[in-house]
C-alpha cells in the first residue's frame, strides 16, 4: 500500500512538473511563464520528494526532504521576484526587428 501512495505522488508531482515544463514554453510573456513555473515546479517537485520519503521512511530522509522543501518555498519567489523585475527594466528586453 505505500508504494501505490509513494506511486500516486510520483505521477501527481510529474504531472504539476509537466505543467510547469508547458507553461514555460507555451504562455506568452514572462510573468505567465514565472507563474507557471514556479507554483507548478515547486508542487510537484515537493510531491516527488514526499514519495521518496514515504519510500524511504527514516527520519534522515525525512529532514533532508522537509529542508529541501523549505528552500524550495523559500526561493522560487525570490527567484520570480528578481525575473520580474529584470524583465521591466528596458535594457534587458530583447529588440524586437521588424
Amino acid at each position: 500500500m505505500i508504494e501505490v501512495a509513494a506511486g500516486i505522488l510520483i505521477l501527481i508531482g510529474a504531472g504539476f512538473s509537466l505543467i510547469a515544463a508547458i507553461g514555460l514554453v507555451r504562455l506568452p510573456d514572462v510573468f505567465t511563464r514565472m507563474h507557471a513555473s514556479t507554483k507548478a515546479g515547486v508542487l510537484g517537485s515537493s510531491l516527488i520528494l514526499i514519495a521518496a520519503g514515504i519510500l524511504e521512511g527514516d527520519a534522515g530522509t525525512w529532514a533532508r526532504i522537509v529542508a529541501a522543501i523549505f528552500f524550495l518555498l523559500l526561493t522560487a519567489p525570490i527567484a520570480a521576484h528578481m525575473i520580474g523585475r529584470a524583465s521591466l527594466d528596458p535594457r534587458h528586453r530583447p529588440k524586437h526587428h521588424d
